[in-house]
């Protein structure tokens, strides 16, 4: 009986084991699944040069599958100032510092009524106090200076939704938030954090 009962373990082990190697396979299979799903979303910011002003200039990269997307600006710091000061309502504001801050795609993008084809375009925004505009625009020149407001070069105007930061952001910043062929588009500045959704055209 001893040995009945130690043959009967000797087998329950002998088909664990292989349940455990599948087990581990699948697991394997799963990682490198997701490993190569990654790729369909990353973030990389560059250092530019400073400003004449002396604010830090970005190169913020992301790949949104399918469309590469970059924005180039300035991050101008707070510094304690009114944030109704420095992000006037009604008015459009360059969003950043010094030269246009710019936005560029290769692939065809839309942010509610406006279809931005590949290329390169200038973003300003329009603060308000429920709502915030995007203004698009086009890039007349390498360099171009975010001021003053060139409202012939002006493509289209997509609303913003307004709402408050987590915890308060000193200097300016952009980011996109993805999703399947699309994302948000994300602006955070003091308290301010206005967001607008786009789609990537096929």
């Amino acid at each position: 009986m001893h040995h009945t009962f130690h043959h009967r373990m000797h087998h329950t082990s002998m088909r664990i084991q292989p349940t455990l190697s599948v087990l581990r396979k699948t697991f394997a299979v799963a990682l490198l699944s997701a490993a190569f799903a990654l790729p369909t979303y990353a973030q990389k910011t560059t250092e530019m040069a400073k400003g004449s002003g002396g604010s830090a200039h970005v190169k913020t990269e992301w790949v949104v599958a399918p469309a590469n997307i970059s924005i180039q600006y300035g991050r101008p710091a707070l510094k304690g100032r009114p944030e109704a000061q420095m992000m006037p309502a009604g008015e459009p504001w360059r969003t950043g510092s010094d030269v246009a801050t710019i936005i560029t795609t290769d692939k065809t993008l839309k942010f509610g009524t406006v279809t931005l084809a590949p290329g390169s375009y200038t973003i300003n925004t329009q603060p308000g106090e429920n709502e915030w505009q995007i203004i698009f625009g086009k890039l007349s020149k390498p360099d171009q200076w975010g001021v003053p407001y060139m409202k012939d070069l002006e493509i289209g105007r997509a609303p913003m939704k307004v709402g408050k930061t987590a915890a308060p952001v000193e200097l300016v910043t952009f980011h996109i938030e993805p999703a399947k062929g699309a994302g948000t588009l994300k602006i955070e500045w003091g308290t301010k954090s206005a967001s607008v959704p786009f789609t990537v055209v096929p």
